[in-house]
């Protein structure tokens, strides 16, 4: 897609205020979409959110965020039919992204006194963390708010087929939204849609820095990725923007490892 065509269209960021969201929203505003960012944040984190709108208003893009839990039904209604008023019939939306990092860290078995994780934090988290995105896109294409081609991307990880202390609701849910993407991009073929995981590798983001043992997560993997640093938001962005571009269309229903090659090496170098 080329830039003064995206200005036509609208990227929809689910989780836009940091790490991944962020970096995405910004690069795509480069490349000529508004941006229409979803993200939950209180008071004393807005200052990085009216950072983030103002980068993108410099970028010369028009810009809609709004504050709510992504994952609540009456709030997401409430966002569609802004964005049906938006629309003006058309439809707007060519990018979603699903980049949404809440849920619960906890043991499945409780061991010295531990709570383990509760039926209720088991669902939670895979709703907010997979079941999230079908929902989503159900909407925009029941409002005709999806155009044709457009681009979905999931943000999965390495966790979605391994096992990491305290991390086993969250890896169901990568797994469930790596399943998710499959399905989709079956259902939306009759769209021309391109539907894919991205698994970045190890990043250091807010996300991150709520694992327990994050810390040790981030000397391992710079020490195991071939490019001997961590993979940044910005790295994920730039792929995600290649994706984006006309010829890339074709690549649907998988998973794009957006990690330097991270995930393939199974020992760990020398610091």
């Amino acid at each position: 897609m080329k830039q003064k065509e995206n200005q036509n269209y609208w990227a929809l960021i689910l989780g836009a205020s940091s790490g991944f969201g962020e970096a995405t929203a910004l690069k795509l505003a480069a490349d000529g979409f508004n941006i229409i960012g979803i993200h939950l944040d209180r008071q004393v984190t807005m200052h990085n959110v009216e950072r983030i709108i103002s980068k993108i208003k410099s970028a010369g893009s028009k810009q809609l965020f709004i504050n709510c839990n992504a994952a609540d039904e009456s709030k997401r209604k409430e966002v569609l039919n802004e964005l049906i008023t938006l629309s003006q019939g058309k439809p707007i939306v060519k990018v979603v992204m699903h980049s949404l990092a809440f849920g619960t860290l906890k043991s499945f078995i409780g061991r010295n006194d531990e709570q383990p994780i509760t039926k209720a934090q088991m669902e939670m988290t895979l709703d907010v963390m997979a079941h999230s995105l079908v929902y989503w896109v159900q909407d925009l294409v029941a409002n005709n708010l999806l155009a044709n081609k457009a681009r979905i991307f999931a943000m999965t990880s390495s966790g979605s087929h391994s096992t990491i202390p305290f991390y086993g609701a969250v890896s169901a849910a990568k797994a469930s939204l790596e399943s998710h993407i499959r399905q989709l991009s079956a259902e939306l073929g009759f769209m021309e849609a391109s539907v894919n995981a991205i698994m970045a590798g190890v990043t250091d983001t807010p996300a991150l820095r709520k694992i327990p043992g994050n810390t040790e997560m981030i000397e391992v993997a710079r020490r195991k990725n071939p490019r001997n640093r961590l993979t940044s938001p910005e790295d994920v962005a730039k792929v995600i923007s290649v994706l984006c571009q006309d010829g890339a269309e074709w690549i649907s229903g998988g998973v794009i490892n957006a990690d330097g090659g991270e995930d393939n090496v199974s020992y760990v170098g020398q610091g």
